[in-house]
């Protein structure tokens, strides 16, 4: 049964990929695509981040990882490098933890 989930999985990917390959060049040159291709990425690591912070199970939770997430967007507003940010979410979390 799990072979059979990995070969299908597989062949969705692949025929996933194929529709990518063919489209035609109009509909990729499309500013509306072109925007949406650009945005996509950003949305979808965004709902991993919320998820992973505030789901325990299925439920919300919101705990010392929300400081830490809120930490990190701060940290990104004052144009931060990218592993000064990861630390100071890492710090803020940890002492919001240990009280």
């Amino acid at each position: 049964m799990t072979w059979a989930a990995v070969l299908l999985t597989a062949l969705g990917c692949y025929a996933l990929k194929l529709a990518g390959w063919s489209l035609p060049s109009g509909v990729l040159r499309h500013e509306g695509m072109q925007r949406a291709a650009r945005l996509l990425p950003v949305a979808l690591l965004s709902a991993l981040v919320v998820v992973q912070v505030l789901g325990a199970g299925q439920s919300l939770v919101v705990d010392a990882r929300a400081g830490g997430l809120l930490a990190a967007v701060v940290a990104l507003a004052l144009r931060a490098p990218f592993l000064v940010v990861v630390l100071v979410a890492a710090a803020t979390a940890a002492l919001l933890r240990a009280l």
